[in-house]
């Protein structure tokens, strides 16, 4: 092998590796390469990781080389980690978020009538994180809102569209991958049970469209539903 081939391999080890890795185990790799050269390939990837500032770089370490982030992007990583733990949910948000995705159009009473609490704090922020939308008001007294989800959601969970959505089962096991808790079965089999009921009145037959392209009929203003308020009242 030729040198310009075996600087790659030794970079892919290192990455895939994790720990420092030493010249002896990349020799275990590249039996046709021996010691010496590998330390000089090595000292030439950390010329050129210096060379072309990158935000990486290749340091030895602990009897081993290895591939790190540079001192000076501290700052924005620490801001990526920062965002990382707001992007996580919450287990009422999860519980929530859930009970929409099997049963939408949902209204505020419908998601409080499985969970057995209040729901408009986790509401508020559902719709803040853009993972839920109104798609409309159910056809009933006080014409309450309707809660389907977008987008945002398919994202989260890495879907393609609402077809790949999985069993509540497997949810369950998203869920738990997500955080630990021991009330998400109790949920699931209570979405269940109100899933075998008749369609909402409302409710689209095209599950694609209501989760991730409906829009809102019309501009709703902000209703009490959000604010904390009994959730008895309207519903």
């Amino acid at each position: 092998m030729e040198d310009h081939e075996i600087k790659p391999v030794i970079e892919a080890l290192m990455f895939v590796s994790g720990d420092p890795i030493s010249i002896d185990r990349l020799h275990d790799v590249l039996t046709a390469v021996d010691k010496a050269k590998i330390r000089a390939l090595l000292e030439e990837l950390k010329f050129d990781y210096v060379q072309s500032n990158r935000g990486l770089q290749v340091v030895e370490v602990a009897g081993g080389y290895q591939i790190t982030t540079r001192i000076e992007m501290a700052p924005w990583i620490k801001e990526m980690e920062k965002v990382k733990a707001a992007a996580r949910l919450s287990k009422p948000g999860l519980e929530t978020l859930a009970i929409i995705a099997y049963k939408q159009p949902a209204t505020r009473a419908e998601i409080e009538q499985i969970r057995g609490v209040d729901a408009a704090g986790v509401l508020k922020t559902l719709m803040e994180r853009k993972l839920i939308k109104i798609v409309g008001r159910k056809e009933v007294a006080g014409r309450p809102m309707m809660y389907g989800t977008t987008r945002e959601f398919l994202q989260y969970f890495g879907l393609a569209d609402i077809t790949g959505l999985p069993t509540l089962k497997e949810f369950s096991e998203v869920v738990d991958a997500e955080r630990e808790g021991e009330v998400y079965s109790e949920t699931s089999e209570a979405i269940s049970d109100s899933t075998q009921q008749p369609p909402l009145e409302g409710a689209s037959s095209e599950a694609p469209e209501t989760m991730a392209e409906a829009e809102t009929p019309e501009p709703l203003e902000e209703e009490t539903i959000l604010s904390g308020s009994n959730p008895s009242q309207g519903e």
